[in-house]
């Protein structure tokens, strides 16, 4: 096995360009990861990369050794699926990230149902409304709602989630209740932000009669988490921009009330990123289908895989 192991770390230094970044992903040490490409190289008699303070490059035999590589992996994992029943023998830990709202409300109730169904995994549950990097962070799945950065993962789309305008009775009464975009400018609202880091929505994106249209709105208050904005919302600070699901009890209540109903939020896609189908830990995929089939039964329909 410390031969296959050799050729999966070859593998991810190769795809990832680095060896901290692939240590990171197979969640083993750099000098580990270091170790594991000498042993390798010495056993081939060759070099792989060549390497610098600053850069590595694959040679010439690392680059003819990785297609041999790859399909070396591959018929592993496929034996290894015809004599394992990969339902009945999961375990290990798998690790997940989603944002704050949809990971508290969505995911993390059917964590538990999971994990008495496989009592040999463990979940680590990540939650954050910034964005995630699946490899770079050593993760297995990414719920996420948007759009991904990252082309070279795969992407399983699970619904379009419908977002709402809205803000407190007590905020309406006190500053007016906008009817669209341009009076939100217009009348200096004050708009409740998600920001972060690299955030690219400082805008909304609004849909009007002409169509989809950007609204520089501005506000006093930002965060890095969706739930903050929501209390301050419930507090009467200010108008927020949510997804449906994650304030339909407010809305029902009359806690919270739909501004600007004449120009709406765009819905925004719910998804889930994950590695290719062929190098997926299979457990990485059953928690995928098992949460997603939940969340479409008891919440949105669900996109078949492509």
């Amino acid at each position: 096995m410390s031969y296959l192991d050799n050729i999966r770390t070859f593998v991810r230094v190769y795809e990832l360009g680095s060896m901290s970044a692939a240590g990171r992903d197979l969640r083993i040490s750099s000098a580990v990861t270091s170790s594991r490409i000498s042993q390798l190289e010495d056993h081939l008699g060759v070099r792989l990369f060549q390497r610098t303070t600053r850069s590595l490059t694959p040679t010439e035999h690392g680059k003819s050794f990785y297609g041999g590589a790859t399909e070396i992996l591959q018929a592993v994992e496929s034996a290894e699926a015809q004599i394992v029943n990969v339902t009945e023998n999961l375990r290990g830990p798998l690790y997940v990230a989603a944002p704050l709202g949809v990971g508290r409300r969505l995911i993390a109730p059917q964590v538990s149902a999971f994990l008495a169904e496989y009592p040999e995994v463990s979940v680590r549950l990540r939650l954050s409304d910034r964005k995630v990097d699946l490899t770079t962070e050593g993760l297995d799945l990414a719920f996420f709602l948007g759009k991904p950065e990252d082309s070279t993962l795969r992407i399983r789309k699970i619904a379009d989630v419908p977002r709402v305008l809205c803000a407190a009775p007590d905020y309406v009464s006190r500053r007016g209740k906008p009817q669209d975009g341009d009076a939100l400018i217009a009348d200096r609202h004050e708009c409740l932000n998600l920001r972060f880091p690299g955030a690219a929505e400082f805008q909304w994106r609004l849909k009007t009669p002409e169509g989809p249209r950007r609204f520089a709105v501005t506000g006093r208050y930002e965060s890095d988490d969706g739930d903050v904005l929501t209390d301050w919302a419930l507090a009467g600070h200010g108008i927020v921009l949510k997804p449906v699901f994650e304030v339909s009890e407010h809305l029902k209540s009359g806690a919270l009330v739909p501004v600007a109903t004449r120009t709406p939020p765009e819905a925004i896609q719910m998804a889930c990123l994950y590695t290719h189908r062929r190098r997926q830990d299979p457990k990485a995929r059953i928690f995928m289908d098992f949460v997603i089939d939940r969340i479409g039964k008891a919440f949105l329909p669900t996109d078949p895989l492509d």
